[in-house]
């Protein structure tokens, strides 16, 4: 069951944040872009049907919720899919990601993620 951490590129993308799309692009693609290059440094994969588990580790120990940063673990499926992980984050190859909270890290904020090989299975 390997694990990945991503290091914190940008600055998180939230699901209640209302702003322009251009800053969010950004962050979505710095996202995207570590997550893919810790990937294929990692030599994670290639995998048919996986679940994964995030755990996201803030500076602080402010309260947060996990759920809102969906569209951060979005980003970083995404490049799960670009560094060829898995074939695509579709339900026929993707669980999740179940978001986390995880432990601060004042100096190394970030997502850490479980990955678990799952059997393949034909949707309908």
């Amino acid at each position: 069951m390997p694990e990945l951490f991503i290091p914190q590129p940008a600055d998180w993308i939230n699901a209640n944040q209302r702003e322009h799309w251009a800053p969010r692009a950004r962050r979505t693609k710095e996202w995207r872009r570590t997550a893919g290059l810790m990937a294929r440094t990692a030599r994670i994969g290639p995998y048919q049907r996986i679940h994964v588990t995030a755990h996201v580790h803030k500076k602080t120990r402010h309260a947060y919720d996990a759920h809102n940063l969906v569209p951060t673990l979005k980003a970083v499926m995404d490049g799960l899919v670009d560094a060829q992980v898995i074939p695509d984050d579709t339900n026929a190859h993707l669980t999740g990601p179940d978001p986390r909270e995880g432990d601060a890290r004042p100096h190394a904020p970030g997502i850490t993620l479980t990955i678990t090989q799952e059997e393949t299975w034909t949707s309908h």
